[in-house]
């Protein structure tokens, strides 16, 4: 999978995947349910939380418009992995 041009022109890596998303939403539930947690800790982590999950949302809404162009593509008989970026790259 190709990386992101950063504002210098270069391309970095990209530092994280869709599946990464996962361990970032669960690492939020753990961090919310430590009950050693003080009530200033908890609502900073409910703030955080409430973040972690306009962005999960927002990745997940572009992943299902990727998925919808990709079926569009293979309808017109186009293969949709030269035309798409990966979701996943697991090579």
């Amino acid at each position: 999978m190709k990386g992101k041009t950063s504002s210098k022109g270069k391309e970095t890596a990209m530092k994280n995947k869709m599946s990464d998303l996962n361990d970032h939403l669960f690492a939020q539930i753990e961090r919310l349910a430590d009950e050693d947690l003080t009530a200033e800790q908890i609502e900073l982590e409910a703030k955080r939380g409430t973040a972690i999950v306009a962005v999960a949302d927002k990745i997940l809404r572009n992943a299902e418009l990727q998925i919808q162009a990709a079926k569009i593509l293979a309808d017109c008989g186009i293969d949709p992995s030269t035309r798409l970026p990966a979701i996943e790259n697991k090579g």
